[in-house]
C-alpha cells in the first residue's frame, strides 16, 4: 500500500489532512521492542532513530502496550507524510503543523481507502499512553542520544561484582564503566546502549542492547565519569553473557544516553514512590543515591520503595537496601518464593500500605514510578485502584493528573 492509497480527510476546501504515527526520539530508549512487535513490519531503525513506515502502518495499535516508555504513542496531523529519512534525522519530534484539523473519530490511526478505519480495542494501558508522558517539572534537562552506533563512546570496565548469592539460580551483576572526563553525562532514570561486537548469522550487526543506569549523575560511589549497570545473565542471552563475563580493564562501546521523561525530580521536598521487580531496581538505586547526596540540602521528601524478587538471595542490592536507614528510604522488600512463607508480590504490599499511599497520592509533591517486568504493571494498577477506592478516591483521575504534571512514569518490559 502506498501513501497515495491513504484517504485524505477534508477539513476545508483547501487543506487535506492525514494522521501519521510517529516515534519520539527524545523519549525512545532504542530497545527495539516496537520493531519486534509490529506484525506488519511497519517500524524500522538506523543507527540513530526508530521510524514508522507510513505506507505500511495500519494503525492496529499492537506496538503501543509493549513500548516501555510511551515514545511510540505520538500522532501528528500532516498535509504530507514525513519520510523515513526525515524521521531518522530528528533529535526531537517536530512541532504539530499549524492550521490542520482531523475528524476526531479517526484519531490515532491512519485511514486506508476504500477500507474502513480499523477498530482498535485499546487496553487501559494503551489508553493511558495516549496522554503524553512528561518529565518532572524540577528535573534537570537531560542529554539525549549524544553517542550513536557509528560514533559511540568508549568505556572501560572498572568493576564487575555479582549481586546475587552464588547458590542462587539468578546471576545479576553490578558493572561499573568509566568514561573519559565528562564525555558521557547522565541523569538518574536514563539508560544507555551497549554495542555488541561482531555480527549475527545473517552478517548484520547486532542490535544495540539497552540497560538502565543504576548510579547517580555524580558517578558511582562518588567517582566522576563512572556509570553503574545492573545486568542479569540470561541463558543464551548474547549481550547479557558478554557483559557479565567482561573482566576489569576491558573496553566497551556505548551509545546514548537515552530517556527524557523517566527522570528524578530535583526538588528536595518531592515524595518519590518507587515500585519495581528484579533488575527494575536499577534506576531507583540511582534515585536513592542521589537523594542521599541531597541530604545536605535538608531534603524533606519521602522515598518509598516496593521491591519484589523470588528470594532474598536472588534480589539485587538486598544487603545494600537493608542497611539503609529508614530516614533515607522506607523499603518494603517482597519475596514470592520463600520456602517458609506465603507468596508476596509488590501489589500485596501496596494494598497493605493503603493509608500511607492514599495520602501521598493526593499530595502534589508526590511522584510515582514503576520499573520492571511488563506482567507486574496490571497488578500494580489494580492495587492502586483499590487503595484509592478505599479512601473514596478515583485512581484513574489521579493517575492522569499526575502524568500530565510529569509525576507518573512507567517503564516495563
Amino acid at each position: 500500500m502506498t501513501a497515495t492509497a491513504f484517504a485524505a480527510l477534508p477539513v476545508s476546501s483547501k487543506v487535506a489532512v492525514m494522521r501519521q504515527h510517529l516515534i519520539d526520539p527524545e523519549v525512545c530508549i532504542r530497545c527495539n521492542t516496537c520493531e519486534e512487535t509490529c506484525p506488519h513490519g511497519g517500524i524500522v531503525h538506523n543507527d540513530d532513530n526508530y521510524a514508522v513506515l507510513f505506507d505500511v502502518c495500519t494503525g492496529c495499535g499492537k506496538c503501543l502496550d509493549p513500548c516501555p516508555t510511551g515514545a511510540i504513542a505520538n500522532w501528528h496531523d500532516v498535509s504530507s507524510a514525513y519520510s523515513v529519512d526525515e524521521q531518522f534525522s530528528w533529535a526531537q519530534l517536530p512541532a504539530q503543523q499549524a492550521g490542520l484539523a482531523i475528524d476526531a473519530t479517526n484519531a490515532a490511526r491512519l485511514v486506508p481507502s476504500p477500507i474502513e478505519p480499523p477498530v482498535v480495542a485499546a487496553s487501559e494501558a494503551t489508553e493511558a499512553l495516549m496522554v503524553k508522558a512528561a518529565a518532572p517539572a524540577s528535573a534537570s534537562r537531560p542529554v539525549v542520544n549524544a553517542f550513536k552506533r557509528n560514533q559511540p563512546a568508549t568505556a572501560t570496565v572498572v568493576a564487575n561484582v555479582q549481586l546475587t548469592a552464588a547458590a542462587s539460580d539468578t546471576d545479576v551483576r553490578h558493572i561499573v564503566l568509566r568514561f573519559a572526563d565528562g564525555v558521557f553525562p547522565v541523569l538518574e532514570g536514563q539508560s544507555l546502549g551497549i554495542v555488541m561486537p561482531g555480527t549475527d548469522d545473517h552478517g548484520k550487526r547486532h542490535a544495540v542492547r539497552q540497560y538502565s543506569i543504576a548510579s547517580p549523575r555524580s558517578g558511582e560511589a562518588g567517582e566522576p565519569n563512572t556509570v553503574a549497570l545492573t545486568v542479569k545473565r540470561v541463558p543464551g542471552g548474547l549481550c547479557s553473557n558478554h557483559l557479565c563475563d567482561l573482566p576489569v580493564g576491558a573496553s566497551i562501546e556505548v551509545t546514548g544516553p537515552f530517556g527524557a521523561t523517566f527522570l528524578m525530580p530535583n526538588d528536595p521536598a518531592a515524595h518519590i514512590l518507587m515500585v519495581c521487580s528484579g533488575t527494575g531496581v536499577a534506576p531507583f538505586r540511582g534515585f536513592i543515591e542521589r537523594r542521599r547526596q541531597m541530604a545536605a540540602e535538608s531534603s524533606s521528601g519521602k522515598l518509598l520503595l516496593f521491591y519484589g524478587a523470588q528470594t532474598p538471595q536472588a534480589m539485587p542490592y538486598a544487603s545494600y537496601l537493608e542497611e539503609l536507614p529508614a530516614a533515607t528510604v522506607l523499603r518494603d522488600l517482597c519475596y514470592s518464593r520463600l520456602a517458609d512463607g506465603p507468596k508476596t508480590h509488590v501489589q500485596h504490599r501496596i494494598r497493605a500500605s493503603a493509608a500511607v499511599l492514599s495520602a501521598l497520592l493526593c499530595d502534589d509533591l508526590t511522584h510515582f514510578y514503576v520499573c520492571g517486568l511488563k506482567g507486574m504493571e496490571q497488578g500494580v494498577e489494580e492495587a492502586l485502584a483499590e487503595v484509592c477506592a478505599t479512601a473514596g478516591l478515583d485512581w484513574l483521575r489521579i493517575r492522569d493528573r499526575m502524568r500530565s504534571a510529569g509525576r507518573y512514569h512507567v517503564e516495563t518490559y
